[in-house]
C-alpha cells in the first residue's frame, strides 16, 4: 500500500524537473511513511512513497527492468492477493525474480502479458507503467475502485497521482472548481471518472488508460455483467462460505501486524470470526478494534436507523472469537477539534460532508496505527448482499433516482439548504441527479425472463455497487492512508461480487431479512445476538455537546464577514442554525453546520479558484 505519482511530457526531458517531481511525491508521504523513491528518464518521471507490507527490504519503488528495446518502470499501490500463484506461473515462463514482493510480480506480469495483466490480478491496486519500448504510460485501476487513481491530461502528456493533491502540486495545474465540480461535491451520485477539480479525471474502476503521443486511450477490462444464477439455496450459501474462507485467508497475508475493524454488525463480525478461526489454526490470535463514544451509553436514543448501540455486540463477538480486543473511545472535544477537521479535509482534498463520521474514522485509524499496519474491514457487504434499509423501502425501490438519496433525505435532511439561492439555481442539483440516474440505470443489463421486481432489485444492487460503494471506499482509503494504515476489504473481492450480484433477490432475502446469504453462510461462527441483530449503520455521536461545539465554531466564522465561504453559503441561513438551540440537535441542522465548517476549512487550506459564473 503506497502513494504513487508521475508526469509524462513528450516534448521535454523531465530529468531537469526533479524539484517538481519531489514536490508531487512528498504530497503522498502520509500514504507511504516507510520509504520514498523517484525515477526519471526522458519524457517520463515517476514518484513513489511506500508503506511496507510484503517483502519489507525488497519491495522498493519505482521498480524498473531494462529490456533490449527500452526500460519499463512501475509505481504500484495496493495488494495482489494472488501474487504467489502468478509468481509461479511467471517463473515457469522463464522470468527470474530478485525480490519476494508482489510489486515485482505485477511488473513481470506486465512484461509477459501487457495491460491484460489486470485481468489476472485479484486484489486492490492502482499502478502506472512507463513502457519505454513504446513510449507510452499505462495506468490501471482495480475492478471495484478500492484504490484511488487520478490523472490530468496536459498539452503534451499527462500528470497522475493516488490523490488530487499530487497533481495539484505541479505548477501546470490550476486548483480550480467549476459549477460541474460543485454539482458533484454537493450530491452523493459519484459520477464515474469525475474528479471535481477542473481538468482532472479518475481512472475508472476496471479500466486501463494508456497515454501516448496521440493522447489518452481507455479500455474497460471488467464491469458487472448479468448472468443466469442456477444454484439452489444450499449451494449458494455453501459457495458464499467457500469464497469468504478463501478471500479472508488471502487477505490475512502480511509481513506486518494485522487486525480487524469490528463494529458488532453482521459484516465485520463475520469477517472477524473467520479471520480468528483461520489464525487460531496457526496458534495466533486476531486483534480487533471498535470505535465508541464517551457517554454513548447515556446519550444513546434508538431511532429508525440505529436501534441498538454497537458495543455489547462487539464484545459478544470478541468473546466468542477469542480476539485480542480494544475499544477506541472518542470524546466530543476530539471529534469537534478543528485540527481533526483540517486533517480530514487534507486527506480527502475536498469537503466531503461526512462530518463526525469522517473525524471518528480518522481518529480510530490513528489509534489503530500505533499497534497494527494492516486492518481487515467489513466495508461493502451491504452493497454486495443487500443490507441497507432502502433495499426494503417501497418508495426507494420505485423511485426514479438513486435509492440511497430517498433514505438519506428522510433521515438526515438536506445540507444544501445553506447554499446561496443564486448558487442553488445555477447548480440545478435535481437536474444533475436526474441525468446521472438515467445514465446509470441505462447501463444495467436485464436477464432474459427476469421479472419486473427482480430487475428492479438488480438495478438497485448495480447502482450501489457501481456508484454508492465507491463513495465509501474512497472515504475508507483516504482516512486510513492519512495515518499510514492499510485497510483491506474482503467483501470487494470481484469473485464474490460477481456471484452474489447475479443471485436473485428472492435468494438474497430468502428469510425476509437483509443479507440472508451472508448470515447463513457464517452462522456457525457468529454469536446469536449478532445473528439476530438488525442492520445498524456506521455509528455517529449523539452527544448534544457536539452540536453545541459546531455552533460555537460557526459563530466564530460568522464574525469574519469577508470569508470566502459566504460566496457560496447564505450567511443568514447559517446564522439562524448557529443561533438556534432547538435546531442544533436536528440532523439537517447539524449537517448544515458541518458542511459550513468543511467548506470554510477547504477554502482556507487549498485556496481553490471557484468559478460559479
Amino acid at each position: 500500500m503506497c502513494g504513487i505519482t508521475g508526469w509524462v511530457s513528450f516534448d521535454r526531458d523531465l530529468g531537469a524537473e526533479n524539484s517538481v517531481l519531489d514536490a508531487m511525491t512528498e504530497t503522498m508521504a502520509c500514504r507511504g511513511p516507510d520509504d520514498r523513491g523517484v525515477w526519471a528518464e526522458g519524457p517520463a518521471a515517476l514518484g513513489h512513497r511506500r508503506l511496507a507490507i510484503i517483502d519489507l527490504p525488497g519491495g522498493r519503488q519505482p521498480m524498473s527492468v531494462r529490456t533490449p528495446r527500452g526500460n519499463v518502470a512501475l509505481v504500484y499501490s495496493g495488494e495482489a492477493y494472488n501474487f504467489t500463484e502468478l509468481r509461479r506461473e511467471l517463473t515457469d515462463r522463464g522470468h527470474r525474480f530478485t525480490t519476494d514482493s508482489d510489486t515485482e510480480v505485477v511488473l513481470r506480469g506486465y512484461l509477459e502479458w501487457g495491460d491484460t495483466v489486470a485481468e489476472r490480478l485479484n486484489g486492490m491496486y492502482a499502478f502506472a507503467v512507463w513502457d519505454g519500448r513504446h513510449d507510452k504510460l499505462v495506468m490501471i485501476r482495480d475492478r471495484m475502485g478500492i484504490k484511488p487513481f487520478y490523472y490530468h491530461p496536459t498539452a503534451d502528456g499527462v500528470l497522475f497521482g493516488s490523490e488530487p493533491k499530487a497533481i495539484l502540486a505541479n505548477p501546470l495545474v490550476r486548483p480550480r472548481v467549476t459549477l460541474d465540480g460543485l454539482r458533484e461535491l454537493f450530491t452523493m451520485v459519484k459520477t464515474p471518472g469525475h474528479a471535481v477539480w477542473d481538468g482532472m479525471r479518475e481512472v475508472e474502476p476496471g479500466t486501463v488508460v494508456t497515454v501516448d503521443r496521440s493522447g489518452p486511450h481507455t479500455r474497460v477490462y471488467w464491469r458487472l455483467q448479468t448472468r443466469p444464477h442456477t444454484d439452489d439455496r444450499d449451494t449458494t450459501i455453501a459457495t458464499v462460505r467457500t469464497l469468504l474462507d478463501d478471500i479472508v485467508r488471502r487477505q490475512l497475508v502480511a509481513d506486518v501486524p494485522r487486525c480487524t475493524l469490528l463494529s458488532g454488525g453482521l459484516d465485520s463480525s463475520a469477517m472477524t470470526a473467520l479471520a480468528a478461526e483461520q489464525l487460531a489454526e496457526r496458534g495466533e490470535k486476531v486483534r480487533s478494534f471498535a470505535v465508541d463514544f464517551a457517554g454513548q451509553a447515556d446519550n444513546f436514543v434508538a431511532d429508525e436507523l440505529r436501534g441498538t448501540p454497537d458495543t455489547p455486540y462487539v464484545h459478544d463477538v470478541a468473546r466468542l472469537a477469542g480476539t485480542d480486543h480494544q475499544d477506541i473511545v472518542l470524546d466530543v472535544q476530539s471529534l469537534a477539534d478543528p485540527a481533526a477537521r483540517e486533517k480530514v479535509i487534507r486527506a480527502r482534498d475536498l469537503p466531503a460532508g461526512f462530518g463526525d463520521m469522517d473525524a471518528s474514522l480518522l481518529l480510530l485509524f490513528r489509534a489503530i496505527r500505533d499497534q497494527s499496519t494492516v486492518a481487515l474491514s467489513g466495508e461493502s457487504a451491504d452493497e454486495v448482499f443487500g443490507g441497507y434499509l432502502q433495499f426494503f423501502d417501497e418508495e426507494a425501490r420505485h423511485a426514479d433516482t438513486f435509492p440511497w438519496l430517498v433514505s438519506f433525505g428522510r433521515h438526515f435532511g438536506d445540507d444544501t439548504g445553506v447554499l446561496r439561492p443564486e448558487l442553488t439555481d445555477a447548480l440545478d442539483l435535481k437536474g444533475y441527479i436526474a441525468d446521472g440516474f438515467r445514465t446509470a440505470a441505462a447501463g444495467v443489463e436485464r436477464l432474459g425472463g427476469e421479472s419486473d421486481f427482480e430487475f428492479r432489485m438488480r438495478r438497485m444492487s448495480n447502482l450501489h455497487l457501481t456508484r454508492f460503494v465507491r463513495i465509501l471506499l474512497d472515504r475508507k482509503d483516504r482516512m486510513s492512508m492519512a495515518v499510514g494504515l492499510e485497510v483491506r476489504v474482503p467483501f470487494c473481492d470481484h469473485r464474490l461480487v460477481e456471484y452474489v450480484y447475479n443471485t436473485p433477490w428472492a435468494l438474497k432475502s430468502f428469510d425476509g431479512r437483509e443479507k440472508s446469504l451472508l448470515r447463513e453462510a457464517t452462522a456457525d461462527v457468529l454469536p446469536r445476538s449478532v445473528y439476530d441483530r438488525v442492520k445498524s449503520p456506521y455509528p455517529s455521536t449523539q452527544d448534544p455537546g457536539y452540536g453545541r461545539a459546531l455552533q460555537t465554531q460557526v459563530k466564530d466564522l460568522l464574525s469574519k464577514p469577508s470569508h470566502r465561504v459566504f460566496d457560496l453559503l447564505d450567511r443568514e441561513k447559517v446564522r439562524r442554525i448557529a443561533d438556534s438551540e432547538s435546531l442544533a440537535g436536528t440532523q439537517a441542522a447539524r449537517r448544515g453546520l458541518e458542511r459550513t465548517l468543511d467548506l470554510a476549512t477547504w477554502l482556507d487550506l487549498y485556496a481553490p479558484e471557484v468559478s460559479i459564473g
